[in-house]
């Protein structure tokens, strides 16, 4: 039977699932949530996923949500190199995506990136939203310092000289950030790293959405790193 992916195709978290998917030629069938339109609200879709939220696979009869959860279930189903079996290497990069799942994309997902561009985002009052704003630019420029510095270093990749699924779940994370703006000019190793993860074959064509929804955006005034 083969894997269904409800996804979108702008939606950060679905970015890297459908990278992957991509790459390694897993096969699947894509379902698209429209999120402009509210089906994931629909009763539908909420019996797949009751958070409401982009991306879920149903496979046979395993309903799983969670982009990272996902990413690791696949990698683990095909046996691919990019989720080690040694359990060492394995629980490196488990580090490295509950790093990127947790401080680092909520002071730079919901306290920077999505106030600034997504309606239902907006803080009641205009001081209230342009704090939030603030607080989220300040804490991810702490955040992108430790990933430049610690976590990429002198590395092509996060965990060391392979790409893993932590690449995939935290390149697509970054560069979500291109929609408002954001160049990363002081941190030249995670410009290299998200630069070698954008030589994979399938970069371009699984992020055409979200790059024409960066080029719809440019020029706006936005509070960028």
């Amino acid at each position: 039977m083969t894997i269904k992916l409800y996804m979108h195709p702008v939606s950060t978290a679905s970015r890297p699932v459908r990278l992957f998917i991509a790459e390694k030629k897993i096969p699947v069938t894509e379902v698209v949530v429209d999120l402009l339109k509210g089906e994931h609200y629909g009763d539908e879709f909420t019996a797949i996923n009751p958070s409401r939220m982009v991306p879920a696979i149903q496979d046979g009869d395993l309903h799983l949500t969670e982009s990272s959860a996902i990413l690791k279930y696949l990698a683990s189903k095909i046996e691919a190199p990019e989720y080690p079996r040694d359990l060492k290497k394995r629980a490196k990069v488990d580090e490295a995506m509950d790093w990127f799942n947790s401080q680092f994309y909520r002071d730079f997902g919901y306290g920077l990136l999505y106030p600034q561009i997504f309606p239902h985002h907006k803080r009641p009052t205009d001081e209230f939203h342009d704090g939030v704003i603030a607080w989220g630019k300040d804490k991810a420029k702490v955040w992108f310092g430790i990933l430049d510095k610690h976590i990429v270093g002198s590395k092509p990749y996060v965990c060391g000289e392979q790409i893993t699924i932590a690449d995939y779940f935290g390149a697509c994370i970054v560069t979500a950030g291109e929609i408002i703006g954001c160049s990363f000019e002081e941190f030249a190793n995670v410009r290299r790293w998200v630069g070698n993860v954008k030589k994979l074959p399938g970069w371009a064509k699984n992020n055409e959405v979200m790059d024409g929804f960066a080029a719809s955006m440019k020029g706006k005034p936005f509070q960028n790193l």
